[in-house]
């Protein structure tokens, strides 16, 4: 039996006025929303996935957004044409969403419960006891641990998990017809997203709710759409069945979406991009277990370059007025580093992996135990001192925005530690080293005089590349340094890293949550749990045969696609 829309997108083409001009960014979309249905929305940043949403809910901003054609229809009732008032009693009861970022959803300073209680205040007619009531049958519904707790913690005392939880919570109160899940679990650990798409999927056949699930992640979609249409420049480049996406895609679009991840089963030498889909240049060389016992014997002949012993480092946290407890956050934790190697370091969020790195580097001090680089402690070492040998041992950040002055060009970005360590013999040789290093990256010198916000995510990252070695380091720790990213642009990074490191004999410690990431990354990998080393070993054997079941669960949990 065919089922009506509930809700029905036609020919919608929108535009956005900048200076005078306007900048088309969707070109006559048109897809339904059927009852009861998931439908994933995939495609990368910037092909018009999320305006798509803001366009359903009325959330365009009205001074520069221009919705020049078509429709969208819930049920008998033109979006385009409600007022204001009627979209606000729309927004919530009818229509939901779960955005990206929980953090920047949620207000800091409001109690979570008090958040989700306003909601059911506004639109239902439940006193505040039977609402209060209603919001901890939701927090149960969305499975926090202690609903009680949750109610009365603010957003900071919860986890990444925990705070999407509360936005599942806050979207689905008012039992909405169709939900849109905007990137809800881009930031979250391998396993705590598995439980939210899971989650999802259990209050969508419990409610019959339809659900609009955006992503970049094609795996990701995989395991909760029924079907699935795929954008790209603002356009639906292709839609249908997920099976019939996954098992045959038409498009070459498509194609390199699904193959830009990199495979559980094969390792290739480089990852194909989005463009060699495009242009026909994938290459499909492989990396044969016999090529990485060669690279590896040859790797491990060496002393080692930087030895971890039995470090620890402890926060002490006031319990009351007179006692304490002391919280080791790395636990006792001992490996050994290999000059060209590319050591993967994974767990969940609060596992140790970053403050392990911080400690390394000496940005956090260890309680016990000593850190051997090239056979020096770098624990006994003075400020000093450290801040010399910081040119041998630097940091990729996760977000380059963040790392980057929005007031300095990029070109003096780059050139600053060059200068802070007296490096070259002048500013005319710096600043040629400087454009050396961002063609290096794959950008070019015309970008020298630009600024952080005239360029995407994906350019950012080259340009905090390009400053990170910019200072010739020996050692590179890559902190979640592509988890923000696109995958698309994800594959770009991950092979730019592998080619510099081929270039200039760098070694890595490549921090991620994301095991099928720091897998094709990681020559040895080690997985943390709690501060302390669950399980360490070769990247391939661990990822084929893990011993340790917390192992298990984080492999289990991979997107695997159809």
């Amino acid at each position: 039996m065919k089922h009506s829309p509930l809700l029905s997108i036609q020919n919608l083409s929108l535009s956005f006025a900048s200076e005078g001009n306007l900048h088309e960014v969707l070109q006559e979309v048109s897809f339904d929303v059927l009852p009861n249905q998931i439908l994933g929305i995939v495609g990368e940043s910037g092909s018009g996935k999320s305006v798509t949403s803001l366009a359903i809910l009325g959330l365009l901003p009205k001074n520069t957004a221009r919705i020049t054609q078509g429709t969208i229809f819930y049920k008998n009732t033109n979006l385009l044409q409600l007022s204001s008032r009627n979209f606000r009693k729309l927004r919530g009861n009818d229509i939901a969403m779960i955005f990206q970022e929980p953090m920047s959803s949620l207000n800091p300073s409001m109690k979570c419960g008090k958040q989700v209680l306003e909601i059911l205040i506004q639109h239902t007619s439940l006193s505040k006891r039977d609402a209060k009531n209603e919001v901890l049958d939701l927090f149960d519904k969305v499975k926090l641990p202690d609903n009680k707790r949750a109610y009365n913690a603010y957003p900071h005392q919860l986890s990444g998990g925990q705070k999407q939880r509360i936005m599942i919570a806050m979207a689905i109160a008012c039992k909405p017809k169709v939900l849109i899940a905007d990137e809800p679990t881009t930031a979250l650990d391998v396993t705590v997203q598995k439980e939210i798409i899971l989650l999802l999927k259990e209050l969508q056949s419990t409610s019959e709710m339809s659900i609009i699930f955006i992503s970049h992640d094609l795996s990701l979609v995989s395991e909760i759409a029924d079907r699935v249409l795929v954008m790209y420049k603002g356009k639906i480049v292709e839609q249908g069945s997920t099976q019939s996406i996954f098992k045959s895609p038409q498009q070459e679009y498509t194609k390199a979406l699904i193959h830009a991840r990199p495979s559980l089963d094969v390792r290739v030498k480089r990852l194909p991009t989005i463009k060699d889909y495009l242009e026909a240049t994938t290459d499909q060389s492989l990396i044969s277990k016999e090529q990485r016992i060669i690279s590896h014997k040859k790797i491990y002949s060496k002393p080692p370059l930087l030895e971890v012993v039995d470090v620890t480092k402890s926060y002490i946290t006031p319990v009351g007025l007179f006692s304490e407890t002391t919280f080791n956050a790395v636990d006792a934790v001992s490996f050994q580093l290999y000059e060209g190697e590319t050591l993967g370091l994974v767990g969940e969020s609060g596992c140790g992996k970053s403050t392990l790195g911080n400690v390394i580097l000496q940005l956090d001090r260890a309680t016990k135990g000593h850190i051997l680089y090239k056979g020096q402690d770098l624990t006994s070492l003075s400020s000093t001192e450290v801040r010399r040998l910081r040119r041998e041992i630097q940091l990729i950040f996760q977000d380059p925005f963040a790392s980057l002055n929005p007031k300095i060009t990029i070109g003096n970005a780059i050139m600053e530690p060059m200068e802070a360590h007296n490096l070259y013999k002048n500013t005319a040789a710096r600043k040629a080293k400087v454009i050396e290093l961002l063609e290096r990256v794959g950008l070019s010198e015309d970008y020298y005089d630009r600024y952080p916000h005239e360029f995407s995510g994906g350019q950012r990252q080259r340009i905090g590349i390009a400053r990170t070695i910019a200072l010739q380091p020996k050692l590179i720790i890559c902190d979640e340094s592509v988890s923000a990213l696109d995958i698309s642009v994800q594959a770009q990074v991950l092979n730019l890293l592998n080619e510099l490191k081929e270039s200039f004999g760098f070694t890595y410690i490549f921090i991620s949550h994301d095991l099928a990431v720091v897998k094709y990354m990681a020559d040895q990998l080690l997985v943390m749990n709690k501060g302390r080393i669950e399980e360490i070993g070769e990247a391939d054997h661990i990822y084929k045969n893990p011993t340790s079941s917390y192992t298990k669960s984080l492999i289990n949990a991979i997107p695997k696609g159809i």
